[in-house]
């Protein structure tokens, strides 16, 4: 499942100069959320390559939640709505 499906990633603003990406993790404690976001910069930064170091930050606000999962996400995991 990826990032985006499972409502981690709050916002993405490209630019000229670059792209910034606010995501979060489903609690500050997520063991593999700094492997998370290292795949998410090098992703970026295999598919951008002109845009210079992807700017990922971590936010905590508003909180993940379950409801933030795609549908998609919700029946490949096994969660009914």
């Amino acid at each position: 499942m990826n990032i985006v499906d499972l409502g981690l990633v709050y916002r993405v603003d490209a630019s000229a100069t670059g792209v910034r990406v606010e995501m979060t993790m489903t609690s500050p404690a997520c063991p593999l959320g700094e492997m998370i976001v290292d795949e998410a910069r090098a992703v970026l930064a295999a598919d951008l390559p002109d845009s210079g170091e992807p700017d990922i930050s971590l936010v905590w606000n508003p909180p993940w939640e379950p409801s933030m999962m795609s549908k998609r996400a919700k029946e490949t995991l096994g969660w009914s709505e």
